[in-house]
């Protein structure tokens, strides 16, 4: 009996213990990974750190700087951009863009997000940065503020050209990075659509991601192919409260591709939840500075922070630690003061930026002559 139930217990910590990649997950590709996206905690990975070309996935990158312009305001959506004959010219995917044509910087996000177009994307990248090289030099910088080491761009499209690499793990991260832009999903979640309407050169776009209509819950984000990269896929899907981002690279069809993809996801959401752990509007710590108008002010996530759980298992211990790097005023409701470590048994999971919950200014002579009188009545720094 003693042998049966050591038996028994052996298998039983076998089977809760099962790796992902042990399921066969993404047989076929040659690098994938799956990961929860407020964490960037990872389920699954599979030679993920293999430099692969990433075709048209590249774009994620460019929609980044793209989207930080936007909400920058430096570009608008209603602003109309003149296609470049340089632009016109692009090869693979495309709208068409004739030299000279004037489409909004909404429609061409359309293109991009639904059509993979490499008109549309080079057309916004001279805009912003004045030439494609140019904006692909801040690709790149991007991907070292990203901290990411398997990634080089040569250009804003994907088109295939020597040293043109990235890998599962630093795509997963760059979209990660950009479904911080609520703004993106609103495109990349349109499965059809239609530009130059009303005019004689009506141009249907159906999203080149086909899960976009078949699997629930997904709302993004790019496909990509090319001879060299095969067939590709950045893919998101968020359902109840947890979104989950995949990356398969290397296919040998497009079938293929979305089939591992669906496994993938599924699994993910089979056998994991998130948690809440703290909110943006949850106090985690004081900011004091001497001089400014407000003597205490509350600093709290720039979002919320979940905790990754198995399903079945209990909710796990985790603890934080708040890091102060900024306390040089005026401080901006929303600007950058430091970050809290998440930490479970010791062990950094991940950090996320804090901000202050109001703004602090300076303080004026008479404020802080109030507040050395206040001090003095009720005791406070009194040594």
């Amino acid at each position: 009996m003693k042998k049966f139930l050591f038996i028994f217990i052996m298998s039983f910590i076998f089977l809760t213990n099962v790796k992902a990649e042990d399921l066969k997950l993404t047989e076929s590709a040659k690098s994938s990974i799956l990961i929860e996206a407020s964490t960037g905690e990872i389920i699954h990975d599979s030679n993920a750190h293999e430099r692969l070309a990433p075709a048209s996935m590249t774009k994620i990158m460019s929609l980044i700087i793209i989207m930080e312009e936007i909400e920058k305001k430096s570009i608008t959506l209603d602003e109309v951009i003149t296609v470049s004959e340089n632009a016109s010219k692009m090869g693979g995917s495309q709208i068409y863009l004739e030299p000279g044509e004037k489409m909004s910087v909404n429609d061409l996000l359309k293109a991009i997000c639904v059509g993979s177009a490499n008109d549309a994307v080079v057309a916004l990248a001279e805009r912003i940065s004045g030439t494609e090289e140019a904006f692909v030099f801040r690709m790149n910088e991007e991907v070292k503020k990203l901290g990411l080491k398997d990634t080089n761009f040569e250009n804003s499209t994907g088109l295939d050209t020597e040293n043109h690499y990235s890998s599962a793990y630093d795509m997963a991260q760059m979209a990660r990075e950009l479904v911080r832009h609520d703004k993106i999903l609103e495109y990349s979640g349109i499965y059809e659509t239609y530009l130059r309407q009303n005019t004689n050169n009506k141009f249907w776009l159906v999203n080149t991601n086909k899960l976009i209509k078949t699997y629930d819950g997904m709302d993004g984000l790019k496909t990509g192919y090319t001879k060299d990269a095969g067939y590709c896929l950045t893919a998101t899907a968020k359902r109840n409260n947890m979104r989950l981002i995949g990356v398969i690279m290397g296919e040998e069809t497009n079938s293929k591709r979305n089939e591992e993809m669906t496994k993938m996801l599924d699994y993910g959401f089979n056998m994991y939840t998130v948690k809440n752990y703290l909110t943006t509007n949850s106090k985690v710590g004081e900011l004091n500075i001497d001089k400014a108008s407000k003597s205490k002010v509350k600093i709290v996530p720039m979002q919320d922070i979940n905790i990754l759980n198995r399903k079945g298992n209990d909710d796990r211990k985790v603890s934080y630690k708040l890091n102060i790097t900024n306390e040089e005023l005026p401080i901006k409701k929303g600007d950058v003061v430091g970050n809290i470590s998440i930490y479970e048994n010791n062990k950094e999971l991940y950090k996320i930026k804090v901000t202050v919950k109001e703004d602090i200014k300076k303080a004026n002579v008479l404020e802080l002559l109030l507040r050395n009188i206040e001090d003095v009545i009720t005791g406070e720094n009194i040594l």
